[in-house]
C-alpha cells in the first residue's frame, strides 16, 4: 500500500481539489475585476496570474495580459502544470494506475470530465460567461467527490485521498485569502465587495450569515474562513480533517511509524494554534503574517508526508 500506490492516491486527492479550488480562485478574481476600477486594463489580468504564481510560465508564451490569453492559459493550457486541464489530467493519470484498487465509478467520472474539458476552447469559456463555465468545473468536481464518498471503503486508500484533499484545500484557502489581502493593502480597495466575493467563491455566504448576521467586516470574514471549526472550506476545518485522516492510516512496517507520527503532530500543532487565535489576530494588519505562517505550515506538512509515506520516486506530481 505504501510508496507508489499511496502517493498516487494522495495526488488524486490533491489534484482533484486543486482543480476545484483554482476554478474558485479564478471566479473570485473575475468578480472582483468587474467591480473594481483599474487604470490599466492589463493589471486586473496580471493580478490573476500572480495569484496562481504563474507569471514566469505565462510570460514565456505571451507578451501582454489579456482576458482571452489569461483564461486560456490558466484553464486549458496543456504545457502549464497547474492549469485546470493539467490538474484534471494528472488526477486521471494517477487514477488510471489504481483502477484495479478503486471503484470503477471514480474512474468513469474523472475520465468523462477529462474528455469534456479536453474538447473545450477559450471561446467556450467566454461565449456565455466565465462564471458559468467555472461553475460547471466546480459542479463536476463535486460530483467526483460525491462518488468517492459514496462508494469507497474507509481503509488506507480512502485516508490517503482525503489527506491529499484537505492539505490542498487548506493551502488553497490560504492562497485565496492572501490574494485578497494583497488587493486590499496594495490597491487600497474597498473591503466589502472583495470579501463578499471570497465568501461566494467558497459557497460560504449563507453559512457566514448564520454566524455573523450583518457583520460583514474583514475581521469577521477572516475569522470565519480561517478559524471556523464547522465550515468545510475553512483552514481550521481542513486541518481537523487532515489530522483525523493521518491518524486513520494503518501502517504495517515499523520503520514508517516515526515519520508518520511526526506528520500527525504537525497537523495537530497547526490545529491547536488555530483554536487559540483571538479576534485581533484576524485584523487586516495582522492576518497577512498569519497567512504566511499557515502557507509555510502547509508546505512543511507536505514534505513530512512525502518523507513518511512516499519513499520511491514521485507519482505524477
Amino acid at each position: 500500500m505504501l510508496n507508489r500506490n499511496a502517493e498516487a492516491l494522495f495526488w488524486v486527492g490533491r489534484y482533484a481539489e486543486r482543480a476545484e479550488n483554482h476554478a474558485r480562485l479564478i471566479d473570485v478574481h473575475y468578480h472582483i475585476q468587474q467591480e473594481a476600477d483599474f487604470k490599466h486594463e492589463e493589471h486586473k489580468w496580471s493580478r490573476l496570474i500572480d495569484a496562481l504564481s504563474a507569471r514566469e510560465a505565462y510570460e514565456l508564451q505571451f507578451e501582454a495580459f489579456t482576458e482571452k490569453d489569461v483564461l486560456s492559459f490558466i484553464t486549458l493550457d496543456r504545457g502549464y502544470a497547474n492549469s485546470l486541464f493539467s490538474c484534471v489530467s494528472q488526477a486521471r493519470n494517477n487514477l488510471r494506475t489504481l483502477r484495479e484498487k478503486l471503484p470503477s465509478e471514480m474512474w468513469d467520472m474523472m475520465n468523462s470530465f477529462y474528455l469534456w474539458l479536453g474538447e473545450k476552447k477559450v471561446d467556450d469559456i467566454m461565449k456565455d460567461s466565465p462564471h458559468n463555465f467555472y461553475k460547471q468545473i466546480r459542479e463536476r468536481m463535486s460530483m467526483f467527490q460525491g462518488v468517492e464518498h459514496s462508494v469507497m471503503v474507509r481503509h488506507n486508500e480512502w485516508h490517503f485521498i482525503e489527506s491529499g484533499r484537505f492539505l490542498e484545500r487548506a493551502e488553497n484557502t490560504v492562497r485565496i485569502l492572501q490574494s485578497v489581502c494583497r488587493t486590499l493593502i496594495e490597491e487600497q480597495a474597498t473591503p466589502y465587495p472583495n470579501m463578499l466575493a471570497v465568501l461566494k467563491s467558497v459557497s460560504g455566504y449563507q453559512a457566514f450569515r448564520r454566524f455573523y448576521a450583518d457583520g460583514m467586516s474583514v475581521e469577521h470574514i477572516m475569522e470565519f474562513m480561517i478559524g471556523s471549526e464547522s465550515f468545510p472550506r475553512s483552514v481550521h476545518f481542513s486541518f481537523m480533517e487532515l489530522e483525523e485522516h493521518l491518524r486513520g492510516i494503518e501502517l504495517q512496517t515499523p520503520e514508517y511509524h516515526i515519520p508518520h507520527e511526526k506528520a500527525i503532530r504537525q497537523a495537530g500543532k497547526v490545529k491547536a494554534e488555530l483554536a487559540c487565535l483571538e479576534r485581533e489576530d484576524f485584523s487586516l494588519s495582522q492576518v497577512s503574517l498569519l497567512l504566511e505562517h499557515l502557507n509555510a505550515s502547509c508546505q512543511r506538512l507536505g514534505r513530512s508526508m512525502a518523507a513518511a509515506f512516499f519513499q520511491f520516486e514521485e507519482a505524477s506530481a
